[in-house]
């Protein structure tokens, strides 16, 4: 295989005490590689940032005047991790042969896009970069981590255990990945589904070098939910099943008391009574939560509204002209592009 165009897309959203760290690793890894003639002169990184509130675009920005080798796409708003990923993915689609994604908190081992890219020469068109350990995570998140892949398989998911984000895809793949229309996207659901030549490459990930991690556990349990009700109706069978089976131990024990009122032996029992109520009105509120989050998510999906909106697009525009005044050089404002996807 000839020299492939990299992308490597990298999302953000207030990276701004770790970016400048993650560009310049990066940038040697890229170049590390076209030195090595692994990947064209021609590949890019794409930092998308996802309504960030910090300087995060200004060093995006100010990287992409520097050289040729850094870009950047800005969304209007922030709309999620797992949408700016697709943002990325897209705006880079067209100009790449092989697009590699990974968080811009430098926990994910740049080192190994290497071998990623060994990967895809060698025919594979997906390649997942999965954690060969947790020994640096604490014991709840690894348990809970653990158990969610453990879940997902259970439900018939097919996810690759121990794969977040991090990953390389073909053009092919990600084109068939737009197929996906889907408003609620679970791309580590989503991806194993376009069922394409794949293979893993192991490391170990790090400890954040800077700043905080995007993913508290209040968000870390929403994302979880989000994957399971995306991608399985287990959840409602569950319950259909959970008042199967209340009905039927209802009408055991409502045969049981009514032997007993046949022999006389029946006696008040309020705590049963009150006891059995709490249960059967819990049940029903666990059954129509469900079932709502279930409906809420058709009806996301009927409005069909844009996953994201591209405030500035320097991937594949042209950077603005370039002014001089009395101070310095400065640049004119740039003409941001507005797209729907």
């Amino acid at each position: 295989m000839n020299e492939p165009n990299l992308t490597i897309v990298v999302p953000c959203y207030n990276e701004e005490a770790v970016l400048q760290e993650t560009i310049d690793q990066l940038k040697q890894c890229l170049r590390g590689m076209i030195t090595k003639r692994m990947v064209s002169i021609k590949s890019k990184i794409l930092f998308v940032d996802d309504g960030s509130m910090d300087r995060t675009w200004d060093i995006i920005y100010k990287e992409c005047l520097e050289g040729e080798m850094v870009k950047g796409v800005k969304l209007s708003r922030n709309v999620g991790h797992q949408n700016a990923l697709l943002a990325g993915l897209f705006s880079a689609k067209d100009a790449s042969d092989c697009i590699v994604t990974i968080d811009a908190d430098l926990q994910d081992d740049v080192s190994a896009i290497y071998e990623m890219v060994k990967q895809f020469k060698k025919g594979f068109e997906v390649v997942y970069g999965v954690r060969s350990k947790r020994d640096s995570d604490s014991f709840f998140k690894r348990f809970t981590a653990e158990s969610f892949y453990k879940l997902m398989q259970n439900l018939g998911v097919n996810l690759v255990y121990n794969h977040a984000d991090f990953r390389l895809m073909s053009r092919r793949a990600v084109e068939e990945l737009g197929h996906f229309a889907e408003a609620n996207m679970f791309l580590r659901g989503i991806v194993p589904l376009i069922g394409f030549n794949s293979t893993s490459v192991f490391y170990e990930r790090k400890e954040r070098s800077a700043g905080e991690t995007k993913y508290p556990l209040k968000k870390m349990l929403a994302f979880a939910f989000d994957g399971i009700t995306s991608f399985s109706v287990t959840p409602i069978r569950m319950v259909l099943v959970v008042g199967f089976i209340s009905f039927f131990v209802s009408m055991l024990f409502g045969s049981y008391f009514m032997v007993l009122k046949l022999f006389g032996n029946t006696q008040l029992g309020w705590t049963s009574l009150i006891t059995s109520i709490w249960l059967i009105g819990g049940l029903q509120l666990i059954a129509l939560g469900l079932v709502g989050e279930y409906i809420g998510k058709i009806y996301k999906e009927t409005k069909r509204r844009p996953k994201y909106i591209v405030d500035i697009d320097l991937f594949n525009l042209p950077l603005p002209r370039r002014q001089m005044n009395a101070e310095g050089t400065e640049y004119e404002p740039f003409n941001a592009e507005v797209r729907n996807r």
